[in-house]
């Protein structure tokens, strides 16, 4: 084989360098020299210009292989192959010599001839431990193209026997130890992941990547305390940020919020500029619905990553939920600028219009992209592409509905259906909760029992099916059904809530209570615990239990003093009674500054403002809360109540005749014939004064 000039001089030089590597491949069985012996010449001597042959050539080999990683160029590696396999022609035994080869083959992309190479290497010599790591890379590399879940088990299969076999021959090798407890993983062998992993840590304590993988594994299935408890003591030992990240990460898992934060703050503190710590800083800090400090920290990271489009579109986010929405539409237009046509930020911006009650708009950007992207793709329904159109079809779906365009909803959601398994099982349960909120309960309830008659043990379809009787004040036959999901497990918890519920719009208030109680008794921390006591003070308001109410609502507060549901029902709560107006109004604005476009709290503002005799202000928020549901029979009672108050009685009385339709449509559950009876006494009474008013006795002719 020819060799290059420049080659030919570091060859000489490098010779030396080499021997000892090479020294590894001296020939197994020297007596096949010594046959192989030409007449006239000593069997020692052949012995030794044959074992400078293999040197030489295995040296050569080793140098172009250099040379080949350096440069790229393959003719390199093709010369690099050729002088390994002279090599072997001289000693087809050498475990090196076909280790070398193998790993030469891998690398210019022979993969085939790597693992027969590789394969020999170990034939000859079991305990290569660079053959099996050869074997091992090529196994895992192959994951990633293979297109059968059976030809990928048996990759995997493959690369744990080489693992295995790794370990087995050096037991200190974390790295392979890594990669082995990932596939135990991958195949869900938690147990072997575990012992493998905990053995790493047993001898490098401070190793992150195990005490990360050990932290995932716990709390994939279920155990996040202990995740919490490896990761604290490992962060106090190591005061390490990525550790520290590790524990926000657990803490977020387990929802405790206020931890989860500390533990990112000190993971920034030691590392300010890593976005990661930043990023999970943010998302506790919205959790706990502190917007303006996770607003700042997404500044800090457009700073720190400018090219990054994300962190613009989740500020719109926060500005959005705070009802600035010029510094919404800002940052989306930067979004824009770095990312155009990007799905997310197009998505925010539909989001953005809806929230301002522009629903054409919003409806014409998602519509435009459903067209987009079909038009891009001829098959609709491949999986990637499904799962984007069926994300644009249920937000257009959502625009349809809350601008109460229930048939046009309906129609969005059929069409998302018809992407796929996923996107019909996701499709069934939007026409369904469209079916409710246009009051056909009847038909909301035969959609749900078609998809359980498609799926008998889907627990969300029957608790559905539970609520959806709940909406018909059918409390005995939802009592029934969530009953018998009830297991006694922790699990139970959510159950409890659901019947809570049901018995409450049934007027069962005592059984009500008791299942609430019992919600609150199995709470796993403090969010299942607020969401039992605010279900106790909703069944106590009801029941005109006001002192009760209100101590259940202050727990709640004091838990969390941003809970946007639980400020708005306490607050409304005291403006409906005429007491301690100004607290509750206070209480009030909060829940509005929380959530500005919420129908509910707009309504409860309007009427604590009402209730101070504050008519404008009064009239400003229940004429919002009507723009965001029309339907409502109890905003619109209100609104024509301020219009009476301020002496508007035909505006009024065109109020109240639409409130006393929508009671009239109302679910049974919803239905308030004390309230029904007082608009429509109202109604007769303003009639009668208006046709008073229009008939007065005619001008005298003159």
């Amino acid at each position: 084989m020819p060799v290059k000039p420049i080659l030919s001089v570091v060859l000489l030089t490098a010779l030396c360098s080499v021997a000892a590597v090479a020294a590894q491949s001296e020939p197994s069985n020297p007596s096949n020299l010594v046959a192989q012996n030409p007449a006239g010449t000593s069997p020692a001597a052949t012995a030794e210009s044959k074992r400078a042959d293999v040197y030489y050539y295995f040296t050569l080999g080793h140098l172009l292989e250099q040379q080949f990683e350096t440069s790229g160029q393959y003719e390199l590696a093709d010369q690099s192959i050729d002088a390994y396999k002279k090599a072997l022609e001289i000693d087809p035994d050498s475990s090196v010599a076909h280790e070398r080869l193998a790993e030469i083959d891998a690398k210019s992309q022979h993969i085939k001839d790597a693992v027969l190479e590789a394969n020999q290497a170990l034939k000859i010599d079991p305990k290569n431990v660079d053959a099996h790591r050869l074997l091992a890379r090529i196994y895992i590399r192959s994951l990633g193209d293979m297109s059968t879940g059976e030809v990928q088990k048996t990759s995997i299969d493959k690369a744990i026997a080489q693992f295995q076999a790794i370990l087995a021959l050096q037991p200190s090798d974390s790295y392979s130890a890594l990669w082995l407890a990932r596939l135990y993983r991958f195949e869900n062998q938690h147990g072997e992941a575990e012992k493998v992993l905990r053995s790493v840590l047993q001898r490098e304590p401070d190793n992150e990547q195990a005490l990360e993988q050990l932290s995932q594994l716990l709390m994939d299935q279920g155990r996040s305390q202990e995740a919490v408890g490896l990761l604290s003591q490992a962060a106090n030992d190591s005061s390490s940020p990525d550790l520290y990240d590790m524990l926000g990460d657990a803490y977020s898992q387990q929802k405790d919020w206020p931890k989860a934060e500390d533990a990112y703050r000190k993971a920034i503190e030691q590392e300010p500029d890593e976005p990661t710590h930043r990023q999970g800083l943010a998302q506790a800090l919205i959790a706990q619905e502190k917007y303006p400090e996770a607003l700042a920290q997404f500044k800090k990271l457009s700073e720190l990553q400018p090219a990054t489009a994300e962190n613009y579109v989740r500020m719109a986010e926060i500005y959005r939920r705070l009802g600035q929405f010029d510094q919404a539409q800002s940052s989306l237009l930067r979004a824009k600028e770095l990312a155009p046509g990007n799905l997310q930020v197009l998505y925010n911006e539909a989001l953005l219009y809806e929230d301002q009650g522009q629903y054409g708009e919003a409806i014409k950007i998602l519509t435009d992209a459903i067209a987009s992207m079909k038009a891009q793709a001829k098959d609709s329904t491949a999986a990637g592409n499904a799962n984007a159109l069926a994300i644009l079809y249920e937000q257009l779906g959502l625009v349809y509905r809350r601008a109460q365009n229930y048939p046009e909803a309906i129609e969005t959601f059929q069409q998302m259906g018809k992407l796929g398994p996923d996107g019909q099982k996701r499709a069934e349960m939007l026409l369904i909760d469209t079916y409710r909120e246009d009051r056909d309960i009847d038909r909301a309830i035969a959609e749900t029992k078609k998809a359980l008659a498609d799926s008998p043990n889907d627990p969300n379809l029957t608790v559905t099916l539970a609520m959806l009787y709940g909406e018909k004040a059918d409390a005995p036959e939802a009592t029934k059904l969530l009953q018998g999901m009830l297991q006694g497990n922790p699990n139970d918890q959510e159950i409890y809530i659901d019947l809570a519920q049901v018995q409450e719009r049934g007027k069962q208030y005592p059984e009500a209570e008791k299942s609430a109680e019992k919600a609150e008794q199995m709470a796993h921390g403090p969010a299942d615990k607020a969401t039992a006591w605010f279900m106790l003070g909703a069944i106590y308001e009801r029941q005109k239990k006001f002192e009760q109410a209100e101590q259940e609502f202050r727990k709640v507060l004091e838990q969390n003093p941003n809970n946007a549901p639980a400020l708005n029902y306490y607050g409304y709560m005291l403006a409906d009674q005429g007491v301690r107006l100004d607290e509750a109004t206070s209480l009030i604005q909060k829940a509005v500054k929380r959530e500005p476009n919420n129908g509910a709290y707009l309504d409860s503002l309007g009427w604590a403002y009402y209730k101070q005799n504050k008519l404008s202000e009064a009239e400003e928020y229940l004429r919002k809360a009507v723009d965001r549901d029309s339907h409502d029979p109890t905003i619109l009672s209100h609104l024509g109540d301020v219009y009476l108050k301020m002496g508007q009685n035909e505006r009024a009385a065109e109020t109240l005749e639409r409130a006393l339709s929508e009671w009239q449509k109302a679910v049974p559950a919803d239905y308030d014939a004390q309230k029904v009876n007082q608009v429509d006494t109202q109604l007769k009474t303003l009639k009668k004064r208006l046709a008073q008013k229009s008939s007065p006795d005619a001008p005298r002719p003159q």
